[in-house]
């Protein structure tokens, strides 16, 4: 994207809302910009509450200077997003409006910012034993994949998959929400920085030098508290 001359974010963010949306209910700004954490790559994410919405949209834009994305809804709408990424264990849209900076609030916005913030602190939905035991052997499976691959292309995404189960099985049995792209770093720092730092430093051996060994063993120091890596004696779907 070229480069764009941009007016501040919050200065942007409000005449966006008075320019398209000068009706609405209630607006925020979230995401990189309010943590403090933008790059010169970031966009302005924009909630916008507006009970004249039949239904929840999406849209991107450019304007003053910024990329923005719009998140839009009515007042009953957003709950059926809540509902999905607490189901996901991803929770996106709770994150966004609860550390959102308000822009406009018609009586709406702190209730609905109290309602992510408590969803956020309860945490996902704890995983029954039946569960982890499926996850573990689908992480043991991959990690045998690896340890068994001489095949580059194949090893590099036989790794994408287990790093990727692997932030999902050690955050969800410790009862914290996952992440996805740049999120699985951020939520493993929320869990831990220095298990996320460790996580990091095993993978990233792997893609530079090829060595598997950090791997092997952060995989098998996250089962080890459930049991271990799990192939005999696994069965799904078999009726007893």
């Amino acid at each position: 994207m070229k480069e764009l001359k941009r007016l501040e974010p919050l200065q942007a963010a409000t005449k966006f809302i008075f320019k398209h949306y000068p009706n609405c209910q209630g607006a925020l700004l979230a995401g990189s910009v309010v943590r403090g954490e933008a790059t010169h790559t970031s966009d302005l994410d924009i909630v916008i509450f507006n009970d004249n919405f039949t239904s929840s949209f999406r849209e991107s834009l450019i304007e003053f200077g910024w990329a923005i994305e719009v998140f839009a809804h009515n007042l009953t709408s957003y709950q059926a997003f809540f509902k999905s990424d607490c189901k996901r264990a991803r929770p996106s849209l709770p994150r966004m409006i609860s550390e959102g900076i308000i822009l406009v609030d018609k009586g709406v916005m702190q209730a609905i910012k109290k309602e992510a913030k408590q969803l956020l602190e309860k945490g996902p939905e704890k995983w029954p034993e039946e569960t982890i035991r499926l996850k573990r052997y689908f992480i043991s499976d991959a990690l045998d994949d690896l340890i068994g691959s001489s095949n580059k292309g194949e090893s590099l995404f036989i790794a994408n998959t287990l790093a990727y189960i692997t932030h999902e099985f050690v955050l969800r049995t410790n009862g914290y929400w996952i992440g996805d792209s740049k999120w699985i770093v951020r939520s493993l720092n929320l869990y831990n920085e220095r298990f996320s730092k460790e996580f990091v430093e095993a993978f990233d051996t792997f893609y530079k030098t090829g060595d598997k060994d950090k791997v092997i063993q952060l995989v098998d120091k996250v089962l080890a508290p459930h049991g271990g890596r799990l192939f005999e004696g696994f069965s799904l779907g078999k009726e007893r």
